[in-house]
Order: structure tokens, then C-alpha cells, then sequence
């Protein structure tokens, strides 16, 4: 299931990349249109903000997984291992608990949009169940492998395996980062060549 997840989180992580770089080039074209041509391509920001929206929450779970999420851990590294093991997983559950409250609401907007036939209020106007619908996807995802990823840490920590527990939900040491870098860098180094 781990490696399921994995698959999915990387493919939502390049799909919210793709579309937080069509955003970026549809921004650039409008503002050039504007400047050379006094003219706009009319939207551009709507379709940014639906972009944006829908391609963070397609990349959350990728996050998730490479422990990337920013966290204030200096009080955190001064407990011991059972303690920090036990507040990594209860992160996780209010992380991802969170996250499914938000998508619980979202529903009910999605549900309320497509009675309605909600429209944005722009020259576009874009059904609102299109963005909802794809943004909402991304955030059951994210629930979806944060529920998986809780699963196989406590499963770990009740095989009496902490360190490989910590690995899945816990703190990137500076040790690991550094490793992380010293990896990336060989991974250039060796696409270059000699």
C-alpha cells in the first residue's frame, strides 16, 4: 500500500507542478499581451487561482511522504524516542484529521455548486464544480495516503520498530538532509557527466 501511495503522491506532485507552470506561462502571456499590446487574454487570474488551488492540494500527499512539511521541532529533538514517536503520530492523525474536515465541507460546497450550477462571476464563467471537483480530489487523495502512511507507522511502532516508524512520520534529522543533498548533488554530478 506504501508503495501505492508513493506512485499516486508522485504523479499528483508532477500534476500540480504542471499546472502551477501553465499558471505561471498564462500569467507571463497576459502580462506581456498587456504591456506590448494593451490587451489581456481576460481570466488569467482566475485560471491561476484554480490552478494554484487544485495543484497544492495534488502535491500535499507527495509532501507528506518526503517529510517536507515545515515543523517546529526544537523542544521536540530534548524528549525521548517514545515520546516523540507518540507525538508523530498524533501530528499525523490531527495533520490529516484536519485536512479531512476540510474536505468533509468541501463536499457539501461541491454538492451545493453543481444544484446551483454555480458559475464564477468572470467573463469566463466557469462552471464551479470543475475546480471544486479537482481541488476536492486532490485533498481525499492527500487523506487517502495520510490514513496509509499512519497505518504502516503504527504498525512499525507495534512491531517494536521505532527507527523505521520515524523514517515514515517523523523529523528529517540534519543528518538525513545532508545525505538528501549529498545524493541530489551525485544524481546532477552524474547527469552532467564527465
Amino acid at each position: 500500500m506504501l508503495a501505492a501511495a508513493h506512485r499516486v503522491a508522485r504523479a499528483g506532485l508532477w500534476l500540480g507542478g504542471l499546472l502551477i507552470l501553465l499558471a505561471a506561462l498564462l500569467i507571463g502571456v497576459d502580462v506581456a499581451l498587456r504591456k506590448l499590446f494593451v490587451a489581456s487574454i481576460g481570466g488569467a487570474d482566475e485560471l491561476a487561482g484554480y490552478a494554484l488551488a487544485i495543484g497544492t492540494a495534488w502535491s500535499l500527499a507527495a509532501a507528506l511522504l518526503d517529510r517536507a512539511h515545515i515543523r517546529i521541532d526544537s523542544f521536540y529533538l530534548l524528549l525521548p524516542g517514545p515520546v516523540r514517536a507518540a507525538l508523530d503520530l498524533i501530528g499525523l492523525a490531527l495533520f490529516v484529521g484536519f485536512f479531512a474536515l476540510v474536505g468533509w465541507h468541501g463536499i457539501g460546497v461541491l454538492r451545493q455548486s453543481w444544484a446551483s450550477g454555480s458559475r464564477s462571476q468572470s467573463a469566463l464563467e466557469t462552471p464551479l464544480v470543475l475546480p471544486q471537483a479537482l481541488w476536492l480530489a486532490g485533498l481525499l487523495v492527500f487523506v487517502a495516503i495520510g490514513a496509509v502512511l499512519f497505518l504502516a507507522a503504527l504498525g512499525r511502532l507495534l512491531a517494536g520498530d521505532r527507527a523505521a516508524a520515524s523514517r515514515l512520520v517523523g523529523t528529517r534529522s540534519a543528518q538525513e538532509e545532508v545525505e538528501e543533498e549529498m545524493r541530489a548533488a551525485a544524481a546532477r554530478r552524474e547527469a552532467v557527466g564527465p
